[in-house]
């Protein structure tokens, strides 16, 4: 689960702006103050972008910088928009509006139609589907469901990329889209389609941004309303921005540049719906005084799991490659990906529910542990599985959490038993918070034991036990909490979307786990024509499939297990084999053991910590590197020779020391004194710097860095390495000592 739900803690609100900042890592922290103008945060898996923009935005309300109703952040979930709200309200900033970009503009849309056109807003249609299939046969086009599923999703594209009926036939074929029928088939679908939903007066979502980007670029007045209410921005995932998001983000914006952008190219896994990773890539071309923060320390996974992720971004090809993030684990180590082959695909299916039993019995919760397959066709094999198996699971992409009726009914039990409780001698032996919500739960159906079986009496029983759960929290983290405060905190997070966790194995597919995290994932499935999918035929779309997989790598904080059949079922013939994306890296596979850029086996940090904890020094990992051009020791890019003096670009993060450095920074400055000369002529910023990200422990180490020079080696050697051991420490008055 992400860091907001899987955790069902309260803490408290910080208590000033300083506070909002504490526990930030350097990076993050320069995210969170760089509060104007254009800021672009290039932010890998599990390297904490959502705390650092929420922490951002809080930062800037407590300290006065910020008015919280002139900020708007949007992202593309509901889920993703509840856990910032969520947040923002745990950091003291609850009144941002967190939003989808389509939430945003169905406000906007609704609040301004009366004025701009007059009378209601049409009815909006939840699902299209229908209205495709009489638009097919108003064209006396027959389409099957599969085909009405497909030529509603070019629909969806087409509008999405502001591509009208006509031009469909060329974007399409420009886009190097399939389509599920002539391409003059689906066009004439969709202009009767259009005509459709005019004809009975309904919108569908997308017309819901393409209605508001009308009325703001034909209303200037509506407008300037809009920007004087809304002066800063925040836009969250933003690889995934679609060219009609854009061009309503750009409408939102006006003239100003007071936005903030985060993603990350190398998790752009929704092109078919019209994203587009080139609005990120393009952010520094159109605003080229952007601030641009690079986060690549990665708080998720552990080592392992990180270099499996940075090797399977290594032979990726094409623009989003090359923008690609280099992470760098800050975990402690963990056990190797583990690689297996099965003859069929109910065997893979049994060994993974076998092997999901071995590690709940270990002490991993089932909560924590995530079955991720490539389509949603592969999931009933392995719920079968998990039912064989006694497992709890549950099906992600299903209904929400406080949708569930069995969620409402007790929210209604909950509500009451807080306004009428004294009359209910159910409750007369509740002698706590806790009690108090086992008692009425007790009444819809709960029980201190889970029921046997799997099934919807489970998937009840589980949805009741995870509010035992939060009720317990809650009342440790606010002592003499009553049912009124319980039922409030139920409210704020059902507005939120920020449901409890539910105890079970999570089932789904790679493009629903996007932006979730688990303790254990087991890939499954992890085959050539299923990854990449068959109809992956280009280049692009190639590439988009080794992306699915990284993004599916990265949900995995400490165990990771992929698999694969070499047939679909018992008896058949074993033509299948391992993914191409593992090669290299699987072992016994073509290429396996073969390092990447800038990364060793599970994910050693250059001139940080290895495996074992012990200091690396920067000059050995020198030693191993590429002799012939000096590359990036953070991301393995090539370095200029302005930047092979830090051996690292200079917008990649520092690992310095900082006590350390300084310590250097006050030795030098006592030392320039001493010689009556500019401190840079004993040693420069950036060879201080060096220094203390190598902390040289000997005198070779000391000597390959560059800047330090024979001279100053001989000049300062001693000094700057007793500095380094400790040996020398600075006392409050800035002198030295020398340690016993």
């Amino acid at each position: 689960m992400t860091a907001a739900t899987h955790s069902t803690l309260f803490p408290q609100v910080p208590e000033s702006a300083d506070a909002v900042l504490e526990g930030l890592d350097p990076e993050q922290r320069a995210v969170a103050t760089a509060l104007h103008g254009p800021v672009c945060v290039l932010a890998g898996a599990g390297t904490g972008k959502t705390r650092a923009i929420t922490h951002r935005i809080a930062y800037g309300v407590r300290a006065g910088i910020l008015q919280p109703n002139t900020v708007l952040a949007v992202t593309f979930t509901n889920r993703a928009a509840g856990e910032m709200r969520g947040r923002l309200r745990q950091l003291g900033a609850g009144g941002v509006q967190a939003r989808t970009f389509h939430s945003a503009a169905l406000r906007q849309l609704q609040f301004f139609w009366p004025k701009a056109v007059g009378g209601d807003l049409p009815r909006i249609v939840d699902r299209k589907i229908q209205l495709v299939a009489d638009a097919a046969t108003a064209g006396r086009i027959r389409l099957d469901r599969g085909e009405l599923r497909d030529v509603a999703a070019e629909i969806e594209w087409a509008k999405v990329t502001q591509t009208v009926p006509a031009d469909y036939a060329a974007a399409a074929h420009k886009a190097g889209r399939e389509s599920p029928r002539h391409p003059a088939e689906i066009a004439q679908i969709y202009g009767d389609y259009e005509t459709l939903k005019r004809d009975r007066s309904v919108i569908d979502f997308e017309d819901v941004l393409l209605l508001t980007v009308g009325i703001l670029q034909d209303r200037h007045d509506i407008a300037d309303q809009v920007r004087a209410q809304y002066q800063h921005f925040v836009v969250d995932e933003y690889q995934d921005v679609s060219p009609l998001q854009q061009r309503l983000l750009d409408l939102w914006l006006g003239d100003r540049d007071n936005v903030c952008v985060v993603g990350d190219a190398s998790q752009t896994i929704y092109s078919f719906t019209g994203a587009t990773p080139d609005h990120l890539l393009n952010f520094r071309t159109r605003h080229p005084g952007a601030t641009v923060v690079k986060l690549v320390r990665d708080y998720r996974s552990s080592p392992q799991v990180v270099h499996l992720a940075n090797g399977v971004l290594e032979r990726a090809s094409g623009r989003a490659a090359e923008h690609r993030l280099q992470l760098i684990s800050q975990r402690d180590a963990g056990p190797e990906p583990v690689y297996t082959e099965y003859v069929d695909e109910p065997a893979e299916a049994e060994g993974a529910a076998h092997r999901i039993r071995e590690l709940i019995a270990s002490g991993v919760s089932a909560g924590e542990i995530a079955i991720l397959f490539r389509t949603n066709g592969q999931s009933e094999i392995y719920e079968q599985a998990l039912a064989d198996a006694g497992v709890p699971y549950q099906l992600r992409g299903a209904e929400r959490f406080f949708e569930r009726a069995e969620v409402r009914k007790a929210g209604h039990a909950l509500r009451a038993a807080a306004r009428f409780g004294g009359n209910d001698s159910g409750l007369d032996a509740a002698v706590d918070l806790p009690s108090q919500v086992r008692a009425v739960l007790s009444g819809e159906g709960w029980t201190s034991e889970p029921p046997a079986g799997s099934g919807a009496v489970r998937d009840r029983w589980e949805s009741l036990a995870a509010l035992a759960r939060l009720a317990e929290d809650f009342a440790q983290a606010h002592e003499g909490a009553g049912l009124a405060d319980f039922v409030a905190e139920l409210d704020e997070r059902a507005n939120a979307q920020h449901a409890p966790t539910v105890e079970g194995v999570t089932l789904a597919s790679l493009h629903a786990a996007k932006g979730l995290e688990w303790d254990a994932v087991f890939l499954v499935g992890v085959a050539e024509g299923m990854m990449p999918i068959t109809y992956a035929k280009t280049d692009e779309q190639i590439e988009e499939e080794r992306r699915l997989l990284y993004v599916g790598v990265t949900r995995a904080r400490h165990h990771l297990s992929l698999s694969w059949a070499l047939s679909r079922s018992p008896g058949g013939r074993p033509t299948r084999r391992a993914s191409r994306f593992l090669d290299g890296l699987r072992p016994g596979s073509s290429g396996s053991g073969r390092r990447g850029a800038g990364g060793g086996p599970g994910g050693v940090e250059l001139g940080t910590r290895t495996r074992a904890g012990a200091r690396e020094p920067l000059a050995a990992a020198r030693r191993r590197a590429d002799r012939k051009v000096a590359r990036c020791r953070m991301c393995g890019r090539t370095l200029d020779a302005a930047e092979m003096k830090l051996m690292r670009c200079e917008d990649c993060p520092s690992d310095m020391d900082e006590g350390l450095h300084d310590r250097l920074v006050q030795w030098r400055a006592r030392t320039a004194e001493g010689l009556g000369q500019p401190a840079f002529c004993v040693f420069t910023d950036k060879t201080l710097i060096a220094i203390a990200e190598a902390a040289p422990e000997d005198e070779g180490e000391l000597a390959r860095i560059p800047g330090v020079g024979l001279r100053k080696f001989r000049a300062y050697g001693s000094d700057v390495l007793a500095i380094c051991a400790g040996r020398i420490v600075e006392d409050e008055l800035g002198g030295a000592d020398e340690e016993d």
